[in-house]
């Protein structure tokens, strides 16, 4: 059974309204960016010490902040499920070096084992030092940027330059949609992360490919018809695998989500957005990009057969 079959939804009618979302979304992302200081950098990038703490009884997080030698400068939080009874910490970077990395735990726990607060054991410890931090965050910038670019010069050598545009365009307004929510939702940003808005650039990219090749076999056979009709009709046609891949692709991360623990929580998170904005971009934001900066004049019609002719040569 085939589902959305032979449809016939004017998509690129809502073109503008979709892009004035998209900016609303963004802008507001941006701005609660600013106004708190940066994006919200977890310990693989700004460094510092991290312990989360299981304990045997229900445990207050004021119980064990108040513990804390460092309580004005230490996150704690729970996480984890209710029953799991795991406390967070946190302890920043100390800009002075003063104290190590290490001791900086063991005060963590020596001072929870004399307030008393309850039996714990360490669950996981994480320590990052500022270089490794710094290299870290270097690394991931520039293998974004690196991702961005080969996208770019992929899609103009198959396809054109405005194609490739919208096909970046969209890419990167799926990783600021997904950075916006998550500042939204309070999850910093890991390696993990960071290996989620990768694989988003990869999955956002390879649905608006599809569109984008049925955009130009539809263009042989109707090179008098307006591209905004050609692409409308590209994407009715695609529509049902666009739904289904993502779909299911949502529902398996959705499950990683509820049951993949804390640790994948972050990652998980900015998959389920980043997909639901990458098939939102792919129908609405690539397409509207390339309706603009395309001219319908008879040499971009002979760009675009030319540029199918390379494309079946090769």
């Amino acid at each position: 059974m085939r589902i959305f079959d032979n449809t016939n939804i004017n998509f690129t009618k809502w073109r503008w309204h979709a892009l004035a979302l998209s900016l609303v979304v963004i802008g507001a992302g941006i701005f609660t960016i600013i106004s708190r200081g940066g994006l919200p950098l977890g310990v693989d990038f700004s460094g510092g010490t991290v312990i989360v703490l299981k304990f045997t009884q229900p445990t207050s997080e004021d119980a064990v902040r108040s513990a804390l030698p460092f309580a004005g400068e230490a996150v704690v939080q729970t996480v984890g499920a209710a029953g799991d009874n795991e406390i967070m910490v946190r302890l920043p970077m100390d800009e002075t070096a003063a104290i190590d990395l290490e001791a900086k735990a063991q005060q963590v726990e020596a001072a929870l084992q004399s307030a008393k607060v309850g039996d714990f054991m360490v669950a996981s410890k994480e320590l990052v030092g500022p270089v490794m931090g710094q290299d870290l965050r270097n690394k991931g910038m520039w293998a974004t940027l690196a991702s961005l670019g080969g996208i770019m010069a992929y899609i103009w050598f198959r396809f054109r330059l405005t194609f490739a545009i919208g096909a970046i365009v969209a890419t990167l307004h799926d990783v600021l949609v997904t950075v916006s929510f998550l500042t939204w939702f309070g999850y910093d940003v890991s390696l993990n992360v960071v290996a989620a808005l990768l694989t988003i650039t990869g999955y956002s990219v390879n649905d608006t490919i599809v569109i984008f090749d049925r955009v130009r076999e539809n263009q042989r056979t109707a090179r008098r018809e307006p591209l905004e009709g050609v692409v409308n009709r590209s994407v009715n046609q695609t529509l049902s695998r666009t739904i289904i891949t993502a779909g299911t692709t949502f529902l398996s991360v959705l499950a990683l989500f509820l049951f993949g623990g804390e640790v994948l929580r972050g990652l998980s998170f900015t998959l389920l957005v980043g997909i639901a904005a990458g098939t939102y971009s792919t129908v609405f934001i690539a397409s509207a990009i390339a309706i603009m900066l395309s001219s319908r004049t008879p040499a971009d019609g002979a760009a675009a057969t030319a540029a199918g002719s390379k494309s079946r040569r090769a």
